[in-house]
């Protein structure tokens, strides 16, 4: 009788000499490409509704204010008119929050990218040892960066500080910019 030869692939829980911790990399790669992908389609069916709900709250709040301004002078018209003031304003700010999201989406789909392109890299022997390849790989991952922050943070990572440290420039760099204008992607 002999014996059939494993149908999966050898994994860190059950090795043997077909092991390879470069199957399990582009295992875990593969994951966090699946689960960021899976948590932005999430994030975007949210954002999809709230955006659908604040446009309509627009629209209503421009009919109550049209209806508004027919009623005759005095409070009554007043406390209308500033409280669809007061709605406008917060739905400004809730668009400013949208554009901020717009911006998480944007970071998330890069590393996405980022980590697939890694993982082609890592799984093919005759990739993985070469450094045009990685030197490509890294142009393509700087291209993608349109903000400065990010390519500051990329430059900073290719030079060797750790996450960390990255991090800590990162937020200083934030707060010493807290007050100017969005910066546009």
């Amino acid at each position: 009788m002999t014996e059939k030869a494993p149908t999966s692939p050898s994994t860190s829980n059950a090795p043997d000499l077909d092991w390879s911790q470069i199957r399990e990399t582009v295992a875990m790669l593969t994951l966090s490409v699946a689960r960021i992908e899976y948590a932005m389609r999430d994030g975007n069916d949210s954002v999809d509704t709230l955006t659908e709900w604040f446009t309509e709250m627009v629209g209503n709040t421009q009919v109550i204010n049209m209806a508004a301004q027919d009623l005759p002078e005095g409070e009554p018209r007043d406390t209308i008119l500033n409280n669809c003031q007061a709605v406008d304003q917060k739905v400004q700010s809730a668009i400013m929050a949208f554009q901020f999201y717009d911006k998480l989406t944007q970071r998330l789909s890069h590393i996405s990218v980022i980590l697939k392109s890694l993982s082609e890299i890592v799984s093919d022997a005759n990739r993985v040892y070469s450094p045009y390849e990685w030197s490509a790989l890294q142009m393509m991952i700087k291209s993608k960066y349109t903000l400065d922050a990010d390519q500051k943070m990329f430059e900073a990572v290719l030079s060797g500080k750790s996450v960390d440290e990255v991090l800590k420039e990162a937020v200083k760099t934030e707060k010493e910019n807290e007050g100017t204008d969005v910066e546009l992607f």
